[in-house]
């Protein structure tokens, strides 16, 4: 118990460390901005109480809010996404379901179903954190370009990052 509680504390320090001081100076013409600390809420593991979900993805979000100065957009959209993994999970189960998996992970359920797994979640995210943004629907397919290319470089950082963990 304690040993999991500090490895995703760990997790999540390093995923937000890195959001804060290398992804958000990422910035391709205002289109690409890749927000990997998402996948803190994609790794965390199946077992987890929804009501713990739920707290521990909109704490997620308000850390991202108070390091970005934007009030609560973040937090909204990671509670988003906290509250339709479990739905997620349950459309994308593998055959065998999560009896045997101890952890939500690229190693333990395989590439295909992490991919799948991860571009749900990362444009649930995504989708609702540009349009809550923009606040407005005469740049619809502006902001539909920027969630779309946003997602892609997401997802590509993510997949990279399980390849490392994978690695290891």
């Amino acid at each position: 118990m304690i040993n999991s509680i500090l490895r995703y504390g760990f997790i999540f320090v390093l995923l937000m460390v890195l959001q804060i001081l290398l992804f958000n100076n990422i910035q391709f013409s205002g289109y690409v901005n890749p927000y990997v600390y998402v996948m803190f809420i994609l790794l965390l593991p199946y077992n987890i109480p929804a009501w713990l979900l739920l707290i521990v993805s909109f704490l997620t979000g308000m850390t991202m809010d108070f390091f970005t100065g934007s009030p609560g957009m973040h937090a909204s959209a990671t509670l988003l996404a906290g509250f339709t993994r479990p739905y997620v999970l349950r459309l994308i189960s593998p055959r065998d379901g999560y009896e045997a998996v101890s952890d939500l992970s690229m190693l333990a359920l395989g590439f295909r179903w992490f991919l799948i797994y991860t571009v749900f979640i990362v444009l649930i995210h995504h989708i609702f954190l540009f349009y809550i943004e923009v606040f407005r629907l005469s740049e619809f397919f502006r902001t539909l370009l920027r969630v779309m290319l946003s997602s892609v470089f997401t997802i590509i950082f993510i997949l990279l990052a399980e390849f490392y963990r994978k690695g290891r």
